[in-house]
């Protein structure tokens, strides 16, 4: 027995040229589909019908707002609006999204009325995210530098021009509820 170890370990320390090929050349095809598939997955969970299968009511809502339909035919997804855009940024957003597939699995939010229930804590959390990420989802499709402020309303005008001039606020501070309903936040701490 303890020969056929001794020759097993000297095989293994000493492989062939072929061997190790093999073995790198399985590594990397492996890493391949792994990584087309892993990719493929997040793309899956970035689609509407993935997110109306735990927030139906939310994605019905949408359909009534301008980020659905409006005259230039530019239409904004869930995943456009609450995925970050910058691939490391969308891998810790799914990862966070995770908790929410999880609560939905468990029987937390799996009906319209246990998720209206949570409806106003899920707003204050995704609003403190944006807060904090400087609405960058809003970024990526409005910019200040892109934006004609004088083909706004005079309040729109002078509204925007101050949020830019002192970088005080962020989109989110001043268009809650631009595509969704505004929850009733009464319950929820440290929002009145």
């Amino acid at each position: 027995m303890f020969n056929f170890l001794k020759r097993f370990w000297q095989r293994l320390s000493t492989p062939s040229k072929a061997g190790v090929g093999f073995v790198l050349a399985l590594g990397f095809v492996g890493g391949i589909m792994f990584w087309g598939a892993f990719n493929m997955g997040m793309e899956a969970t970035n689609t509407e019908e993935f997110c109306s299968g735990c927030h139906a009511p939310i994605v019905e809502e949408i359909q009534s707002t301008i980020h659905y339909s409006n005259r230039s035919g530019v239409r904004a997804i869930c995943s456009d609006c609450h995925v970050p855009h910058d691939w490391t940024d969308k891998l810790i957003r799914k990862v966070q999204a995770s908790k929410e597939v999880f609560a939905h699995l468990i029987g937390t939010i799996d009906t319209p009325a246990k998720f209206e229930a949570r409806r106003g804590h899920l707003a204050a959390r995704e609003w403190d995210r944006l807060k904090n990420n400087n609405s960058q989802e809003c970024r990526n499709c409005h910019e200040f530098e892109y934006m004609d402020f004088t083909v706004q309303r005079s309040r729109s005008q002078a509204q925007h021009s101050t949020a830019l001039a002192d970088g005080e606020k962020t989109c989110v501070d001043c268009h809650k509820g631009i595509a969704h309903q505004l929850p009733d936040m009464s319950g929820i701490e440290g929002w009145q």
